[in-house]
């Protein structure tokens, strides 16, 4: 039943920090990015957040933007989410979307060659 409780707070976590990062002013924290999930440990002290950047090159200084900026966004995710403790983040990046993204690509390259052989 606990684990209910966890996947609930890893996803209001997820919710308020995706708030919190697009408020900030940081030059560096732009583009196109998504906060994919944030897995919160059972005694609430730890939390791994996954970014997801879709800009290869801005994708290194917008982590280290982030992990630099761990302290702020902890405080603030203190203010927003009311629990015993405010689980200390770890910036991870995702690469499932970029992942998909060529997946779908290589499926619309490999479609005209199937139809081509369906026609013969």
């Amino acid at each position: 039943m606990a684990n209910f409780r966890i996947d609930r707070i890893s996803e209001e976590v997820r919710h308020a920090l995706d708030s919190i990062i697009r408020e900030m002013n940081d030059p560096r924290i732009s583009g196109t990015y998504c906060i994919t999930r944030a897995d919160v440990t059972r005694d609430l002290r730890y939390a791994k957040v996954y970014v997801s950047v879709l800009e290869d090159d801005k994708a290194d200084d917008m982590l280290k933007a982030l992990k630099k900026a761990a302290g702020f966004i902890r405080r603030e995710l203190g203010f927003r989410v009311d629990l015993r403790y405010t689980p200390e983040l770890i910036f991870e990046r995702d690469r499932n979307i970029a992942y998909g993204v060529h997946i779908a690509q290589v499926l619309k390259q490999v479609a005209p060659k199937a139809e081509e052989a369906e026609e013969e």
